[in-house]
C-alpha cells in the first residue's frame, strides 16, 4: 500500500467536528456577547490542540509507511486547505471596503500581505494594535492572527518532526522534549504578561501561544489514532467517558467565567484549559469511548466542516454590518441573530463553491481544467463562480492600489492631539497637587480666580461655585478629550484619564490616587465607553472611593457598540444602591446631536466639548 493510499484511508474522527463546533461557537458568542460568554476566546486553544494532534498523527502515519516525510506534499496539502478560503475572504472583504467602507482602506496592503504570508500576528504586535480594545479596534482582519500562529507551526513542525525522529528516535524522549517546549511557552506567557496592562503581546505571540499546539502534537506520540482499539474493557470505557465529560464541562465553564482580563488566564489559566482541551481530543479520538459518538450529529458535522469559513468570516461580517447600524444597542439580540445568519450563509457559500472544490483540485492539471472550462456551456455554476471571483478580484486589486498607508484623518489627528495635550496638562496638574500635599509648594490663588474664556453658558454664580470645587475626574479617552474645557471651568480639577480604560482595571488606580491625596471629595467618573462591567466590579470600585465622597458618574453614548444600553441600565440600577452616587445623563442630553461628535460618534468634537463641559458643570454645581 503506497503512502498516498494510506493517508487517504486514515480514520476520520467525526467527533472532532463536534469539538470544532464548540470552539467556533464559543469564539463567535464571545465577540457578540462578551459579557455572557466571557471566556469564549478559549475556543482558539481548542482549535490549536486539535490541529496539533491531527497534523502530528498524520506525520506519524506517513513516517511509519515510508520512514520519511514528503515536505513538499505536506505544504501543498496545507496550502490547498487554507489558502482558498483565506484569499476568497480577503478579496471579498477588500472589494466591499472599496465600495462601502473606505475608512478601512488604511494599511490594507500590509494587512493583505501579512495575512497571505502568515505573519499577521507579529505585524499587529509591532504596530501596537490591541485585540482587547473593544472600542477602537475596527479591523475586519483582526482575527487572522490565530491563522498566522497555526501556519507558522505548519512551516516549522514537519522539519522539526524529521529531526526528532532521526536523532532522538524514542517516542518517550520526543514527548518529553515537546512537553518541555510547551511548558516553556506557558512560562514565557507568564513572564511577559504585565498585570493591568494590555495583554495583546502574549495573546498574539507565536512563542507564547504555541503550547496548545504542542500539547496536541505530544498527544499524537502517546495516543496515535491508528493504534487505538475499539474493543476495550467496560471499566476503561467508563473511565474514558468520565474524563472526557469532565474535560468538556471544565471547558464550557471556562467559556462562561474565565474573562480575558483576569491575570490567572496568563499565569497558567490558558495553559490549564489547553490541557483539558488535549484530554478532550484524546478521549474523542479513542474509538473505544463513547464521546466520539456523542459529539457526532448532523448539526455538529455541518458546523465542524465549515468551522474554518465561519471563523474567517465572523469578523468581516460583524465589522461591516455593525458600521451600518444607527444604534446597535437598541436591538442587540436581533442584530446578533442577523449577523450569525450572515456568517453561516456566507460560510456555506465559501465551503461549497471555494474551499471544497479548490481543496480537492489537482493544480498540476490547471491547463487542462481551463480548456475544459471553456468547452462547457456558459450558464454553469463553475463559470458563474469564476465570473464573480474575477469581478471581485478586480475590485480588490483596485482597493489595494488606492489604499493609503498609516493615514490619519483630520478628525483623528485633532482627537489624538486633544488627548495628548490634555493628558500632559493633567499630569502636570497632578504633579503640582502632589507637591502641595507634600509641603513643597503653597497653593496658588490664581487657580480660583480665573474666569473661563470660553462661553460655557454658565451663570456668574455657577462659575464662582465651580472655581471653589475640588474634584477628581477619572475616566477614559472621552474624559481626556474634554478635559481642557472642564479644567477651564473647574481650575482645581484633577484629571486621571487613560485611553481604553475599563472599570475592571480601575480599582488599584483609585486606591493609589487616594493614597497620594489626589482623590478629592467630589469624584467625576467617565467609564463604560470601552465595555460594560459587572455589579461586583462596580461594588469594588465604589468601595475604593468610599461612602463619604460624592460620586458623579457620566453615562455613555456609544451607539456603535452593543454595550451602551447595558452600561447605562447598570448605572441606573447602581444609583438606587448607592446614596452617594449621582448619574449624569450625557446620553439623554446628547444622543440626538451627531453634529457634536467626531466621526466615531462617541468623542465630542470642538463644539461638542463645550456642550459636554457645560452640561457636566451644571450638574456638578447644582
Amino acid at each position: 500500500m503506497n503512502n498516498n493510499k494510506r493517508l487517504e484511508n486514515r480514520r476520520y474522527i467525526t467527533g472532532f467536528d463536534g469539538i470544532r463546533t464548540i470552539a467556533v461557537v464559543g469564539v463567535i458568542l464571545y465577540h457578540l456577547f462578551p459579557n455572557i460568554m466571557h471566556g469564549g476566546y478559549l475556543g482558539v486553544p481548542i482549535f490549536f490542540a486539535v490541529s496539533g494532534y491531527l497534523i502530528t498523527d498524520l506525520l506519524r502515519q506517513e513516517w511509519l509507511q515510508t520512514e520519511t516525510i514528503d515536505i513538499k506534499s505536506f505544504y501543498i496539502r496545507r496550502m490547498k486547505r487554507l489558502y482558498p478560503g483565506l484569499v476568497a475572504m480577503l478579496v471579498a472583504a477588500s472589494a466591499y471596503i472599496v465600495f462601502f467602507q473606505q475608512d478601512l482602506l488604511n494599511n490594507l496592503r500590509s494587512v493583505f500581505a501579512s495575512s497571505v504570508l502568515y505573519y499577521n500576528n507579529w505585524w499587529q504586535i509591532f504596530r501596537g494594535f490591541s485585540y482587547f480594545d473593544r472600542f477602537t479596534t475596527q479591523s475586519p482582519f483582526t482575527h487572522i492572527w490565530s491563522l498566522a500562529v497555526e501556519a507558522q507551526n505548519y512551516l516549522i513542525w514537519p522539519l522539526l518532526f524529521i529531526v526528532l525522529k532521526k536523532y532522538v528516535k524514542h517516542s518517550g524522549k520526543i514527548v518529553g522534549l515537546i512537553m518541555a517546549m510547551a511548558v516553556g511557552s506557558g512560562i514565557l506567557m507568564a513572564v511577559l504578561y504585565t498585570p493591568g496592562a494590555d495583554p495583546t503581546r502574549v495573546y498574539y505571540g507565536t512563542d507564547t501561544r504555541l503550547f496548545s499546539i504542542l500539547m496536541g502534537s505530544g498527544l499524537a506520540f502517546v495516543w496515535p489514532s491508528f493504534r487505538l482499539k475499539e474493543e476495550i474493557p467496560v471499566k476503561a470505557k467508563n473511565l474514558l467517558n468520565g474524563v472526557g465529560i469532565a474535560s468538556l464541562v471544565v471547558i464550557l465553564m471556562s467559556f462562561l467565567f474565565l474573562a480575558d482580563h483576569l491575570a490567572f488566564v496568563y499565569y497558567g489559566g490558558m495553559f490549564i484549559v489547553s490541557i483539558f482541551a488535549t484530554i478532550l481530543v484524546a478521549v474523542t479520538a479513542h474509538p473505544g469511548a463513547d464521546l466520539n459518538r456523542w459529539l457526532t450529529n448532523p448539526v455538529f458535522t455541518w458546523f465542524g466542516k465549515r468551522s474554518y469559513g465561519i471563523y474567517l468570516y465572523q469578523f468581516p461580517v460583524m465589522i461591516f454590518y455593525e458600521a451600518k447600524i444607527k444604534n446597535l444597542s437598541d436591538h442587540v439580540f436581533l442584530h446578533s441573530l442577523i449577523e450569525i445568519a450572515l456568517i453561516l450563509g456566507i460560510s456555506e457559500l465559501s465551503y461549497r463553491f471555494i474551499e471544497k472544490p479548490l481543496g480537492k483540485f489537482y493544480y498540476q492539471y490547471t491547463w487542462f481544467a481551463i480548456k475544459d472550462f471553456f468547452r462547457k456551456p456558459w450558464v454553469t455554476v463553475p463559470k458563474i463562480t469564476a465570473l464573480i471571483s474575477v469581478v471581485l478580484s478586480c475590485f480588490a486589486l483596485f482597493a489595494l492600489a488606492i489604499a493609503p498607508s498609516n493615514e490619519v484623518t483630520a478628525d483623528q489627528k485633532q482627537l489624538q492631539k486633544n488627548i495628548e495635550t490634555n493628558k500632559k496638562k493633567a499630569e502636570q496638574r497632578k504633579a503640582e497637587e502632589k507637591a502641595k500635599n507634600e509641603g513643597k509648594t503653597s497653593d496658588s490663588t490664581s487657580r480660583s480666580t480665573q474666569v473661563p474664556e470660553t462661553n460655557f453658558d454658565l451663570t456668574v454664580e455657577e462659575v464662582k461655585k465651580a472655581q471653589e470645587m475640588e474634584i477628581t475626574a477619572f475616566g477614559d479617552s472621552v474624559i481626556l478629550d474634554a478635559a481642557a474645557g472642564l479644567q477651564e471651568i473647574f481650575p482645581k480639577l484633577i484629571v486621571d484619564g487613560e485611553v481604553g480604560r475599563q472599570l475592571y482595571t480601575s480599582t488599584p488606580i483609585i486606591e493609589k490616587l487616594d493614597k497620594e491625596k489626589l482623590l478629592k471629595e467630589n469624584v467625576l467618573v467617565g467609564l463604560g465607553t470601552n465595555g460594560s462591567f459587572t455589579e461586583a466590579q462596580f461594588d469594588e470600585f465604589m468601595t475604593a472611593i468610599g461612602s463619604k465622597r460624592k460620586v458623579y458618574w457620566i453615562n455613555v453614548r456609544v451607539p456603535t457598540r452593543r454595550w451602551q444600553n447595558e452600561v447605562n441600565a447598570m448605572l441606573e440600577t447602581m444609583k438606587k444602591k448607592y446614596k452617594n452616587l449621582e448619574v449624569i445623563d450625557w446620553y439623554g442630553y446628547s444622543n440626538e446631536h451627531d453634529e457634536w461628535f467626531y466621526d466615531d460618534r462617541v468623542h465630542p468634537n470642538v463644539d461638542g466639548q463645550v456642550k459636554y463641559s457645560s452640561f457636566i458643570a451644571k450638574q456638578l454645581v447644582k
